[in-house]
């Protein structure tokens, strides 16, 4: 595995900070005063790639003539003017519309409590289209599904990385949720590396069913079975991802006893505002939304989550594919914030959308698009000053100053880093500790974004 110079001297130092934290008798899991404050992350990755430019579209005279000029009524893509959501970013003359199937938290615009972040992107570092077309420092592997999730998930872009910035935020965190056993980061959507982290890693739970081992009862036989699974546990352990492996089992199945009666639980501050029939990402957030009502029980302080919803490679069948796709992320968005306001929490949440990459602004054949690089995202929450469009909306001529092809590939003017560097700031995380989340965010003159 390629490491970069970059990531040798960011674990020399966080080495050598571990190391002086030790001699003077200070663990590093406490350097940090604990928070008396409540505060949650929610990853919303949207795997495929969607496509923002059809989600937010000019709705003015000129911002529409310069969408329909590439994707009128012949591309097969074409969102109607008179079907867009308007809204008039506060910080902008523009006015600017939504996908129709966005109605749902299209209020929540005017009201302050959701904002858009245009063209944003993986990054090595500030980049200009003659840099790019001279491959200067380009991520690695532009373009490709798998590379470019990974660099959203964990903002290293030269090269793969083995941990995320939502594990890494956990990692300098984790000292504000005290003893608690609870994990600082949990997955409703699998082992991701989002929540990988050097000394931590995501709890993972389902989105539906219970959390927990069967057949754990008294008799001979599963007390037999109990016995082998704790004996296997015990093995490997001179092998560190044995060890981890291992230790993550262990720690899942003790946390069980306190977990699954949350997630199993009609809880009806919660499950009332939900519809989950048909939507897997309104049943993560549904599970969210229940783990959040038990922060207390659990005893933590900070909690990260990650949910997501696929489907967005759009290649083919753009526009009833983002229809069906879109509509389940409205509903989800909108019931996770009204439950954060029945659980008195709103402020305390943020939501907020990552994907692959964009999808290119020239129409693909069959009525679809391809891969693109920079991509527009929404953050949700009390917190946010929304109302606003933060990052700088692209300019949508094919082959012009913005586009790094000819088809409409947006070169981000606004890395995923700040992204992450925002987020992790109002969660807590110090200017040095952000040092180590986001090791490569000292390549970038600003480092808030101000949304949040």
């Amino acid at each position: 595995m390629k490491h970069s110079r970059r990531d040798f001297l960011h674990a020399l130092s966080a080495g050598a900070a571990v190391a002086s934290l030790t001699r003077l008798g200070v663990s590093p899991a406490w350097a940090q005063v604990a928070p008396t404050d409540y505060k949650a992350l929610v990853c919303v990755f949207l795997f495929g790639g969607y496509d923002a430019n059809n989600v937010i579209i000019g709705a003015d005279t000129a911002g529409y003539a310069a969408y329909n000029a590439t994707r009128g009524p012949a591309s097969g893509i074409n969102i109607a003017q008179s079907e867009l959501l308007q809204f008039q970013p506060k910080n902008s003359s523009r006015v600017f519309g939504l996908h129709p199937s966005l109605s749902k938290i299209h209020p929540l615009f005017a009201s302050g409590q959701l904002a858009m972040l245009a063209n944003v992107g993986t990054l090595n570092a500030p980049t200009t289209k003659a840099q790019y077309l001279a491959a200067v420092d380009n991520p690695y592997q532009l373009f490709s599904h798998s590379d470019q999730q990974a660099q959203w998930q964990s903002t290293i872009s030269d090269a793969p990385s083995r941990t995320g910035w939502g594990g890494r935020l956990a990692d300098v965190m984790k000292s504000a949720n005290g003893t608690a056993a609870m994990p600082v980061t949990t997955s409703i959507a699998g082992t991701v590396l989002y929540g990988q982290g050097t000394a931590t890693s995501a709890l993972t739970v389902p989105s539906s069913g219970t959390f927990g081992l069967s057949d754990t009862g008294t008799t001979t036989a599963a007390r037999a079975r109990q016995a082998a699974l704790s004996a296997l546990l015990g093995e490997g352990r001179d092998h560190t991802l044995v060890a981890e492996t291992a230790d993550g089992l262990a720690n899942a199945i003790n946390l069980s006893g306190v977990v699954n009666p949350v997630i199993t639980a009609a809880n009806t501050t919660v499950t009332s505002l939900f519809n989950t029939a048909g939507n897997s990402l309104a049943a993560q957030l549904q599970q969210v939304a229940k783990l959040i009502s038990a922060r207390d029980t659990f005893g933590v302080k900070r909690q990260i989550f990650f949910v997501s919803l696929g489907g967005f490679d759009t290649h083919t069948n753009q526009l009833a594919t983002q229809v069906n796709l879109l509509g389940q992320v409205d509903s989800a968005l909108r019931s996770f914030y009204d439950a954060t306001v029945a659980l008195g929490v709103a402020d305390k949440v943020t939501t907020f959308t990552q994907s692959d990459f964009g999808r290119t602004f020239k129409p693909a054949a069959g009525g679809g698009s391809d891969h693109a690089w920079g991509n527009h995202h929404l953050i949700l929450g009390g917190a946010v000053k929304g109302g606003a469009m933060y990052g700088t909306f692209p300019d949508l001529t094919l082959g012009g100053g913005d586009d790094v092809s000819n088809e409409g590939r947006w070169l981000p003017t606004t890395s995923v880093d700040q992204y992450a560097a925002t987020l992790a700031s109002w969660f807590g995380a110090t200017p040095s500790q952000l040092a180590t989340v986001l090791p490569n965010l000292a390549a970038f003159g600003v480092k808030n974004l101000g949304f949040v």
